[in-house]
């Protein structure tokens, strides 16, 4: 099985940025574990604040790996493009956030991408990116 986490924009700041909402581990850190409890899996990441490499990334893997785990973080309520290219591709995604949206900013209420997604899953912190993984293991 083959899945790759996508990470949007300021998510290279975990671990820095707002830790009483997001933590205090990076994310680097937190892939190191990810592929060692799920050695079976191919676990692939790619991170980038640039919407149009996000979308270049979901063409990309969108037709060869097995699940996209896609965190597109401030995109989610803004990109239709990256809404699009997760409608326009046969590899399941699944939506993830680490922070409960729904209890935030009425405009993190809206995303672009869930209509396309198989699931999406928010609040658990970032055991989210664990349960979107254990989903494509069903």
């Amino acid at each position: 099985m083959k899945i790759i986490i996508i990470n949007g924009p300021n998510l290279n700041l975990l671990g820095k940025r707002e830790p009483e909402i997001y933590g205090s581990k990076t994310f680097n850190d937190y892939f190191k574990e990810l592929k060692n409890r799920f050695s079976d899996i191919e676990l692939d990441y790619f991170q980038s604040n640039i919407e149009g490499e996000i979308i270049d990334k979901l063409h990309q893997v969108g037709f060869d790996y097995d699940g996209v785990v896609l965190n597109a973080a401030a995109y989610t309520h803004t990109s239709v493009g990256i809404g699009d290219a997760v409608k326009g591709i046969t590899t399941p995604v699944v939506e993830v956030h680490i922070s409960n949206v729904h209890s935030r900013e009425d405009f993190r209420h809206v995303s672009y991408i869930a209509g396309n997604a198989k699931g999406v899953i928010t609040g658990f912190g970032l055991d989210s990116y664990v349960l979107a993984i254990q989903s494509f293991m069903k």
